[in-house]
């Protein structure tokens, strides 16, 4: 006869449970990085408070994890998988995302890559004609940087200074993103976006606060979850 055990035992079983990590079965030749937004409890009488977490994939849309205020945690995660010798990192414009590649001090060549779709939503923001923003695209698409800037440098107005000291910032991560099409090479980081956007369904429902101390196991547990991992906690039957 099977063992029933209800959806809420279960649940609070694999909450208190100590979740293991994942591991690729491939080796990992990309990791992506992002941010997410959790909201946080503050002390009685204070409002509450949106706090950053991260998430990381590996491999385009496979296996991930997240972390709050635990970057040492994501970094010795980085050091069990399987990784080839060179590595794709993959990120938006954000600084904090780069900050946490360096420091990973991965031992292995890494290739960054600035995501060119978040790059393409920045360049529209540029105050300029149809027919020269379609150039600067042209440009950027092909790793033309410096023709780039070169153009933006014309243009002379505030928008257009701001995304040259962006591009500028973000030199060594802009590459020919049509060769690397071209190649099957990774050029945006929307694997890792869908990934920190399924664990916000659960983190982020209406009226959802957390406790910071409870955070890294919710964040863990969701994981799981994504993962496929929660069939370990499966009700034994008998």
């Amino acid at each position: 006869m099977g063992i029933q055990v209800s959806a809420k035992t279960q649940e609070r079983m694999v909450k208190r449970a100590d979740l293991p990590e994942p591991n690729s079965d491939d080796p990992v030749h990309e990791l992506a990085l992002d941010g997410g937004m959790v909201r946080v409890r503050t002390p009685k009488g204070e409002a509450s408070a949106w706090r950053q977490y991260h998430g990381l994939r590996v491999n385009g849309d496979g296996i991930g994890m997240a972390w709050y205020k635990d970057p040492t945690a994501l970094l010795a995660w980085v050091t069990t998988l399987p990784l080839l010798p060179v590595i794709d990192l993959l990120g938006d414009g954000h600084s904090g995302i780069w900050s946490l590649f360096e420091q990973m001090a991965l031992n292995t060549p890494t290739d960054e890559v600035l995501d060119g779709y978040h790059l393409k939503e920045n360049l529209y923001k540029v105050e300029a004609p149809d027919a020269v923003l379609e150039l600067l695209s042209s440009q950027l698409w092909e790793g033309q940087l410096h023709q780039a800037l070169a153009s933006l440098a014309a243009l002379g107005n505030e928008s257009a200074q701001r995304f040259r000291a962006y591009l500028t910032v973000h030199a060594g991560r802009i590459p020919n993103y049509c060769y690397y099409q071209m190649e099957g090479l990774p050029i945006g980081s929307g694997p890792v976006e869908s990934w920190v956007k399924q664990i916000d369904a659960r983190m982020q429902v209406t009226g959802a606060q957390w406790h910071e101390a409870s955070l890294p196991q919710m964040l863990k547990l969701r994981c799981a979850y994504l993962n496929g991992q929660l069939d370990l906690f499966s009700p034994a039957s008998g």
